[in-house]
């Protein structure tokens, strides 16, 4: 059995944190506010294998009350979403994603992220896909006052 599921985040800027994407610190003059690393692109492949399985989305497994994972790496959320899947006998078979910010340029670290993702979900590099485009100025993003991902996610039984 093939299942599919979708994940969007969003998070707004903030200056004096490091920019994390895909695991990887990005150099950029700000980063973006959470509770966690704030790594949107996670985030979103996150809620992506959690919807795969049915299951609700991360504040639920990482809720942004809970003092003791402030500042959390996002990685260790995607390690948990592929606990969930496998204890559910699901194997994340790809993600792929879609980062949206007017800068910084992210193309170039992309490797690094995608080799990253993967580590965290125990698949193969070549099962992440990342993408990234802008808002074309428009709204939020468009105004660089934070950024937004897209995830989807395929998991087989």
């Amino acid at each position: 059995m093939n299942r599919v599921g979708i994940g969007y985040d969003v998070h707004p800027f903030e200056e004096g944190r490091p920019l994390i994407l895909g695991g990887i610190e990005i150099p950029h003059i700000r980063g973006l506010k959470g509770h966690s690393d704030a790594d949107v692109l996670c985030h979103a492949i996150a809620d992506a294998i959690l919807g795969s399985l049915g299951l609700p989305d991360i504040g639920f497994y990482f809720p942004p009350t809970d003092a003791s994972i402030e500042g959390i790496c996002s990685l260790r959320i995607l390690e948990k979403c592929a606990e969930l899947a496998q204890e559910k006998g699901y194997v994340i078979t790809n993600v792929d994603s879609t980062l949206i910010a007017e800068a910084p340029k992210v193309m170039k670290h992309a490797a690094a992220m995608k080799d990253k993702i993967a580590e965290a979900l125990r698949i193969q590099p070549d099962q992440v896909g990342i993408k990234a485009t802008t808002n074309e100025r428009m709204g939020f993003v468009g105004r660089e006052e934070g950024m937004a991902a897209m995830a989807v996610a395929c998991v087989e039984k």
